[in-house]
């Protein structure tokens, strides 16, 4: 899924204590260690310390979900994000490779209740994995790398909202409001209240990314 802007970082802030691992694919790895540069930028931009990221290599991206499982797991991660490549071959093998790690990191997400990113691109030429995997300035289009990053922030502040908000009095108008969140002091704030009358708070007007590569 395309940026709107390649060169925008996320607005939300990792609350304080956030650890996140990253499991990469060493298949083609000069393209999947430039997602992992731009990765790295988006989430320290964000408030991430160096020590809080781990990066485990898997040798394709079929090995991705065990390695993700363990990872998620742990108490002391918070969020997963995983990295690979699958290429158009002569047969089905590449369909098959990516549908079946789509969904064990979607289950491995939903058993754990953390974010599991799939930040697999799933290309037909090593060309298309080029513009896919290198921000511009490296002769890229997309910077998946950065985008899988935001969606991962982006999604732990929203769990992290969702698990506070109180149990009456506040709601999302739209998904939009979600990029409005910010951290204070570790607290989120953002979320759209609505008073008696029903009118809502405005929020900040800048539009969510979506995580995932394609």
């Amino acid at each position: 899924m395309a940026l709107d802007d390649n060169n925008r970082s996320s607005a939300v802030r990792l609350r304080p204590g956030v650890r996140l691992a990253v499991v990469a694919s060493t298949y083609h790895g000069e393209l999947i260690d430039a997602m992992l540069r731009s990765a790295t930028d988006e989430l320290t931009a964000a408030g991430l310390a160096a020590s809080d990221l781990i990066v485990l290599r898997a040798p394709g991206a079929f090995e991705l979900p065990i390695l993700a499982q363990a990872l998620a797991r742990r108490e002391d991660v918070d969020a997963v994000i995983c990295f690979g490549l699958v290429l158009k071959g002569e047969t089905e093998h590449d369909r098959h490779i990516s549908r079946s790690v789509a969904h064990a990191l979607q289950d491995i997400g939903l058993e754990t209740h953390k974010p599991v990113l799939f930040g697999v691109l799933t290309c037909n030429t090593v060309a298309q994995a080029r513009a896919r995997a290198l921000p511009v300035a490296e002769g890229g289009e997309q910077d998946k790398g950065r985008e899988v990053a935001r969606a991962a922030i982006e999604a732990l502040c929203g769990l992290d909202l969702a698990r506070d908000l109180p149990s009456t009095g506040t709601r999302f108008s739209r998904l939009g409001d979600l990029d409005a969140l910010t951290t204070t002091g570790g607290k989120l704030t953002g979320a759209t209240t609505t008073d008696g009358a029903g009118a809502d708070a405005a929020p900040d007007s800048t539009t969510p990314t979506e995580g995932g590569a394609a």
